[in-house]
């Protein structure tokens, strides 16, 4: 199912379209079979700042209000659903795992710093990143007062040009400027595009800002 990657002690899965929607928890049921014997939590996503520890929670299913997940057990996975938003995994090596559902709004709140600072926090030292498929600046014109607002946080290399001229934004780089501040490793970038990547003719991811679609791919990531 989907692309599957070691990350430190972690693994991770980035879900592609012909995997199914992840929209809803039932969905995310699937999980059992990634991850046999684990409970499994996702969140209500807002484009925030909120990030939500799952170690105290009773069975599988939403952790409440957050854009980031953690955990320290071996025995939980930890999702987030994304259509062009880019899904972060995190991973240290004392087995401290999360994941970040970081749309532009939350790189900007800073919620990849909260995300690794709440790992840090639980014990983790060095941090390790994987960046999943999320939109490429060529397919994604945006303001270009909210582009000044998030080149001023992360560097003018935020700042791209669609494949028709349009100010656009490169959100794998503000990704990447956000882990770099963080003193986070990048070890692993997919580098696909969900509005104009194509497998066999036929799109590979979920592109609501491409295609106006409601489906939503999940990366999930636990310890083995």
């Amino acid at each position: 199912m989907g692309l599957s990657y070691p990350l430190g002690l972690a693994r991770v899965v980035f879900t592609e379209r012909s995997d199914g929607d992840f929209r809803g928890d039932q969905g995310l049921g699937v999980v059992d079979g990634l991850t046999p014997g684990m409970t499994w939590h996702t969140a209500h996503q807002v484009h925030g700042v909120g990030v939500a520890s799952v170690d105290d929670l009773q069975g599988s299913g939403r952790a409440g209000e957050a854009d980031a997940l953690i955990t320290t057990s071996a025995q939980r996975a930890v999702a987030v659903r994304t259509a062009d938003c880019a899904p972060v995994a995190l991973a240290t090596p004392e087995g401290v795992v999360a994941v970040v559902h970081a749309g532009w709004q939350g790189l900007l709140a800073g919620v990849v710093a909260a995300a690794v600072d709440r790992l840090r926090l639980l014990g983790g030292t060095t941090v390790s990143a994987a960046l999943g498929p999320c939109i490429h600046a060529g397919c994604y014109e945006f303001s270009p007062h909210d582009l000044d607002r998030v080149a001023a946080r992360f560097g003018d290399s935020v700042r791209g040009t669609t494949t028709e001229g349009e100010p656009a934004l490169d959100v794998p780089a503000a990704v990447r400027s956000a882990l770099d501040a963080a003193g986070v490793t990048l070890v692993l970038d997919v580098d696909r595009c969900t509005a104009c990547d194509v497998l066999e003719g036929r799109p590979r991811w979920f592109s609501h800002r491409a295609r106006g679609d409601t489906g939503r791919m999940a990366t999930v990531v636990w310890r083995p």
